[in-house]
């Protein structure tokens, strides 16, 4: 069985990132679904629900040739392909929360947050073109933030970091100062768990290690 290409459809330069420093050089296609027309109030169903739709509409596309060409560049056939997408969102208190709506949100987001445990869930799915299958997993990580001051949370609120993350805060970034400790994945908290990407890749017969490619010089 060939080796097809890692498809991300995903904007993130987050999950991006994490992927490139995992030595899995993703092509990235971000999706374009409507996020708003799914509505529950379980997280994990929440997550999982738009990780697929997010790689779903990707595949379609890919087979009626509605991709940039670019993207497209060093894959012979759509059986080459591996398709990611994720969906990540952030349960506090029994609310869900995704990325916030303006500076306003977020102040007020951060103020429920401080001093409190919340749980970050990912939903993650895979879709191998060339075997026709489709695994759809999700991943859970109990953040603990800090209790932090108003004018900690407004200073950070005004970096405009936290307007660009599910859950407000960017762990790689100036919110990781104000995150006391985790327990699970923490890169599930970046946006993608690479730990359950290798068993997910697993599972579709590849092994993870083929698909690192040499750094550049």
């Amino acid at each position: 069985m060939g080796l097809p290409l890692l498809l991300l459809a995903s904007a993130s330069p987050a999950r991006r990132r994490l992927l490139q420093s995992a030595g899995i050089p993703p092509i990235v296609c971000p999706s374009d679904i409507d996020e708003s027309q799914i509505q529950t109030t379980n997280p994990a169903e929440l997550v999982q629900t738009l990780a697929k739709l997010k790689a779903e509409s990707i595949a379609e596309r890919l087979k009626v040739g509605d991709l940039p060409a670019h993207n497209l560049e060093g894959a012979p056939s759509l059986a080459s392909w591996l398709i990611l997408g994720c969906d990540s969102v952030l349960q506090i208190k029994g609310e869900i929360h995704g990325k916030p709506a303006d500076s306003a949100e977020a102040i007020i987001r951060w103020q429920q947050m401080r001093g409190s445990i919340g749980e970050l869930y990912t939903g993650h799915t895979l879709i191998d073109l060339a075997q026709g299958k489709t695994l759809v997993r999700y991943q859970i990580t109990r953040v603990y933030f800090a209790n932090v001051s108003d004018s900690e949370i407004e200073a950070y609120v005004a970096t405009g970091e936290p307007l660009q993350c599910a859950g407000c805060f960017a762990l790689e970034g100036k919110g990781g100062l104000f995150v006391e400790k985790l327990e699970g994945c923490h890169t599930n908290v970046i946006g993608l768990s690479l730990p359950l990407l290798r068993h997910m890749i697993g599972e579709l017969g590849y092994d993870v290690t083929d698909f690192w490619q040499p750094q550049q010089a």
